[in-house]
């Protein structure tokens, strides 16, 4: 009898999600998953067809999420004063 094993990492995390853990981790349909990863915005990997995600990527998509979402409050709450310190560099203005 063969028994059913499951990829896990050292901390006994499962490592790959399917698109339904996706879906619940995100709070979103499973539609929304399959999305993502069909356009290429969500990494992931099919086996027998299935679509598999690395936990470890979903967690640095959500962290960039949350990295776009602080730049576009940053921006959102700016004026062309604080430009630079957004961008990280100098503002370029013409004929300057």
């Amino acid at each position: 009898m063969m028994e059913h094993m499951v990829s896990q990492s050292a901390t006994g995390a499962v490592r790959f999600l399917t698109v339904a853990d996706c879906a619940e981790i995100l709070n979103v349909e499973v539609s929304d998953v399959t999305a993502l990863l069909e356009t290429g915005e969500l990494p992931a990997i099919r086996v027998g067809g299935q679509w598999r995600v690395e936990r470890d990527v979903l967690e640095s998509y959500i962290a960039e999420l949350y990295e776009q979402q602080r730049r576009h409050a940053l921006w959102e709450q700016s004026d062309f004063a604080g430009l630079a310190e957004i961008s990280g560099g100098q503002i370029l203005r013409p004929g300057e």
